[in-house]
Order: structure tokens, then C-alpha cells, then sequence
């Protein structure tokens, strides 16, 4: 007999997002439309943005420049 290969679990993260209420009655009211779940329209609606962004480098510059010096000693 051959041995079952084991699937490789996925890991998720949760989010948390905080809405009006007027917010909830049209996402609620919206879900019943498109007969959906509020977390799949809301995966459907930010996946776009989310795709091609998990190679991405972001720079970081911690140096904090004064913008207003007004006892400078040049």
C-alpha cells in the first residue's frame, strides 16, 4: 500500500474592522441581495488589493527630521 501524502494546513490570520451602524444595516441588507456571507463580499471586495502585494519590500525610514527649527545654531 502507498502512504496518503498529508496536506499542507493553511494559515490564516484574523482581522478585525469596526463599522457603523447605518454601515452593518447596508452590508447586511446587501448580503440578503446577493444571497452571500458578510465576510465573502468583504474577501470579494479587498482580494484586488491584497494579491500582488505579498513579495513586496517596504522601506521603513525611522530617522525623524525636525521640520520647524526655530533655535537652530546654524
Amino acid at each position: 500500500m502507498s502512504k496518503k501524502k498529508k496536506k499542507k494546513t493553511v494559515k490564516f490570520k484574523q482581522v478585525t474592522i469596526t463599522i457603523s451602524a447605518r454601515q452593518k444595516k447596508s452590508l447586511m441588507n446587501f448580503c440578503k441581495s446577493r444571497k452571500s456571507t458578510p465576510n465573502k463580499i468583504i474577501k470579494k471586495a479587498i482580494r484586488p488589493l491584497l494579491e500582488n502585494y505579498h513579495d513586496l519590500e517596504v522601506n521603513h525610514v525611522s530617522s525623524k527630521v525636525n521640520q520647524l527649527q526655530l533655535f537652530s545654531m546654524e
